[in-house]
């Protein structure tokens, strides 16, 4: 919330990966701060074709269906946790189960906290190496998760109140058919918006996203994607402005209660 604050944010959303954990912090940061906070989430979502990164803005973190959902996505990471140790071992890596379950407080970690294990270990340099070497899709370490459906998931997002929209949608290493099809299936889940200017996003992936809106009739949002001070080619607050002809999420329904 300070470096929003410093970037000239007045309304944000805080949505960490499958958890509402955080939000309380958040909102009493962001009122000392006289920033606006969207309380959310970015709730992984399976899809025939793959895993899809939905974001739920405006949430009742306390919904029971929410909640549900979220002890369900728990128990994925956690198993999943155990998994990239399993697999980081047999790679002549440390395992790091412990560390990382440390560094959480025993909430559910993900490949963020091993690639800052694997950095504190002196494994590598730094998270992006990490990534690199051992964590991204198709790496030695990368561990597949059994998400729930994508319908379940823009369910649990309605039923807490929420907004459900299709998170960086040039990220997912589809095909533009592909990517049409996934959005299809969003729209047919019930999905109300696209990520249009995202953090690291260049001009073609703003004008491609912004198509997706259009085609097929979704409000438009933006999000920095910011997840560690270690990239600091994703910063907060450093958007390009959406396209005038697209409705922002925010206009579809006031977010900033």
């Amino acid at each position: 919330m300070q470096r929003a604050a410093d970037a000239g944010v007045g309304l944000a959303a805080l949505t960490d990966h499958d958890t509402v954990a955080g939000l309380d912090e958040a909102a009493a940061a962001a009122r000392r701060l006289g920033i606006t906070l969207v309380p959310g989430s970015e709730l992984s979502a399976r899809w025939a074709r793959g895993t899809l990164h939905i974001v739920g803005l405006g949430l009742d973190p306390q919904a029971p269906g929410l909640e549900a959902g979220l002890a369900r996505h728990a128990a994925v990471r956690h198993e999943r946790a155990r998994r990239m140790a399993e697999r980081l071992a047999r790679h002549g890596a440390p395992a790091l189960h412990e560390q990382v379950l440390a560094m959480t407080g025993g909430a559910p970690p993900g490949r963020q906290h091993f690639a800052r294990a694997l950095v504190a270990a002196g494994v590598v340099a730094d998270s992006r190496a990490a990534f690199r070497r051992f964590l991204a899709r198709g790496r030695p370490a990368y561990a597949p998760a059994e998400w729930a459906p994508l319908a379940d998931v823009v369910g649990w997002i309605h039923g807490a109140g929420g907004l459900a929209v299709f998170a960086h949608p040039t990220r997912y290493g589809l095909s533009r058919g592909a990517l049409r099809e996934a959005l299809k299936a969003f729209v047919a889940a019930g999905g109300d918006a696209v990520e249009v200017a995202c953090g690291g996003f260049g001009p073609g992936d703003v004008g491609q996203a912004a198509a997706l809106a259009r085609r097929h009739g979704l409000a438009a949002s933006v999000g920095s994607d910011f997840h560690d001070p270690e990239f600091p080619w994703i910063g907060i607050g450093r958007l390009p402005p959406l396209p005038g002809d697209l409705e922002p999420v925010w206009r579809r329904r006031y977010l900033g209660r």
